[in-house]
Formats: C-alpha cells, sequence, structure tokens
C-alpha cells in the first residue's frame, strides 16, 4: 500500500478487504499524511495495525517535507495559501510519536520473506523517495539494472502498473488515498508465491520466473466522507485551490495537484516575469482551477 495521504476511510475499506482474505504482512510505501484531513486518524490506524502484523515501512517524499520544514525552524509555509496551506495543515496536525516513527524510517529496505524472492521496497526509487519510475524512460532501466534485487516495489507516481526489463520488474501498487487515472477509487496490491494455486478471485500476473504472482486491487469507498472532512476540518480554507483540486481528484482521479500547479506557475510566469515556487499569487490558482478542471 502506498501514498495514503491520510485518506484513513479508504484504508479501513483497503484493510478489511485484506483481514477477510487473512493476509498478514504488509508492505506500506511512504507518503502517509498530506492532502486530507485529520491525518492522526490514518496512522493511529498504521500503529495498531503494526501492532497485529508482519509490517514494513519506508519513508516517502510528504515524510521528507515534514522533517525538512521542522529543521529549516518551520518556515516557508503559511495558512490560507494554495501552494503550501495543505502542508501547513497536516504538519501541525501530526502528532509527537508520528514525527519520531518518520525519523526512524528508511529510504528503501530489502525483504526477504518465506517463498518469496528477494525483494526492494522504497516509495519513488530505491535511491531518491522523489524519484519516479515511469516506463520507457532510461534512467528506471538503469535503476533496475544496477538494484541488487530482481523485484521493486514501488508508489509515488499515484498510476498503477508494471514495467519489466530483462528478467526483473518494477510493481507500482497504485494510491491508495489519492489514486490518478483509476476513477477515483482506493489502489494497492496484493503478492502470493503461490504460483501453482488456481485462486480466481482476484485477476492474478504470474511472474514465474520470479517466483510471485501480484493482483492489482481497485475498491471503492465512501469519498463524499473525505470530502466532506476537507469542509468541517476547515482544510478548504487552509488551501482553498489546491483542496478545490483534491475533491476533483478524489470523485474523478484525472487531474493531479502538479498539472494544476505547474499551470498556475506558467501562469505566474507569463504575468509576472519570473515565479518561484512556493511564492504563487492565489488568483494564478484560480485561474489554473478554471482552466482545468471541469466540474
Amino acid at each position: 500500500m502506498a501514498d495514503i495521504h491520510g485518506n484513513y476511510v479508504a484504508l479501513e475499506r483497503c484493510m478489511e478487504f485484506c483481514r477477510r482474505r487473512g493476509i498478514d504482512t504488509y508492505f506500506f510505501l511512504g507518503d502517509y499524511a498530506g492532502e486530507l484531513a485529520y491525518p492522526e486518524r490514518a496512522m493511529d490506524m498504521l500503529f495498531e495495525i503494526k501492532e497485529k502484523n508482519q509490517c514494513y515501512f519506508v519513508r516517502g517524499n510528504k515524510e521528507d517535507y515534514w522533517k525538512d520544514y521542522h529543521a529549516r525552524g518551520e518556515t516557508g509555509w503559511k495558512e490560507y495559501d494554495s501552494t503550501t496551506g495543505s502542508l501547513y495543515y497536516t504538519y501541525y496536525q501530526l502528532s509527537q510519536k508520528s514525527m519520531d516513527f518518520y525519523d526512524m524510517l528508511p529510504i528503501r529496505q530489502k525483504v526477504k520473506i518465506g517463498n518469496f524472492p528477494e525483494m526492494t521496497i522504497c516509495h519513488g526509487s530505491p535511491y531518491k523517495t522523489n524519484e519516479k519510475l515511469l516506463p520507457d524512460k532510461e534512467r528506471t532501466v538503469e535503476i533496475m539494472k544496477q538494484n541488487d534485487t530482481n523485484v521493486i516495489l514501488c508508489g509515488h507516481t499515484h498510476i498503477q502498473g508494471s514495467i519489466e526489463n530483462e528478467g526483473r520488474c518494477v510493481l507500482n501498487a497504485g494510491a491508495l488515498g489519492v489514486s490518478l487515472f483509476a476513477e477515483g477509487k482506493a489502489q494497492f496490491m496484493i503478492l502470493s508465491d503461490d504460483i501453482a494455486s488456481e485462486d480466481v478471485s482476484l485477476r492474478w500476473n504470474r511472474k514465474e520466473e520470479l517466483g510471485i504472482k501480484y493482483a492489482f486491487l481497485s475498491l471503492s469507498y465512501d469519498v463524499e466522507r473525505v470530502i466532506q472532512d476537507l469542509h468541517v476540518a476547515g482544510l478548504n480554507q487552509y488551501a482553498p485551490c489546491w483542496c478545490k483540486v483534491t475533491e476533483y481528484l478524489l470523485r474523478k482521479g484525472d487531474v493531479a495537484h502538479g498539472f494544476v500547479l505547474n499551470r498556475a506557475m506558467e501562469l505566474c510566469e507569463k504575468a509576472e516575469g519570473e515565479c518561484i515556487w512556493p511564492y504563487i499569487p492565489e488568483k494564478y490558482w484560480e485561474q489554473a482551477v478554471r482552466e482545468m478542471i471541469k466540474c
């Protein structure tokens, strides 16, 4: 499971599915909070899951954001600002327990469980939390070749899928909390080392040469409850346009925050000669949202 982003409603839905199947080992691939209201509810659930199951956690780029903001004296983000308001809100909602937990997380882990092959788990890539492993990119192939396991499990792109090259593979679990191009559903992945099983309850992809099979999951959940939380918690005031994108992404899943951010920065640069993040006036966010989101 990757990119939960504080979506405790989706997390509970996916965990119910896993518990019914008797799954008791979990890889959590970073970005545990951010974007959504009440992030500590998701963190409390993760701590409870950790107590009752065999769990492996790695750090995502969001965890780096919280750590770096603390290290630089909690400066640079502000309320009522679409560029950094969501970051500001989340940071000040997180408990010391969560922050201490993030401090302990590695950027990657090499994991060997039972009959599974050795696998590398990470958020972006095994080397950078914010690096995207994308299909048809030379950098992705380079990383796959130099990595010391044949299987890499990752997230970060918010897009579920697999990449294969010369007997190696990258499996991206998709985003559980704010998926992209998934019609607003919660996404994750299940792995099995029982290659011979004829279990047809899931749509399995077999990698016999690696000794695993995997299934990509996309589950519906109560999206409107998550959106209501944004308004009840006041997060839509902390980051007005950012939250409009969040609502659209939760419902439709085809416009990412980064797309709108880039457009707002283009508009700012065109009008003012330059645009340096995070100083993006709200009027350019508003224009970008009008152009890109068709409610």
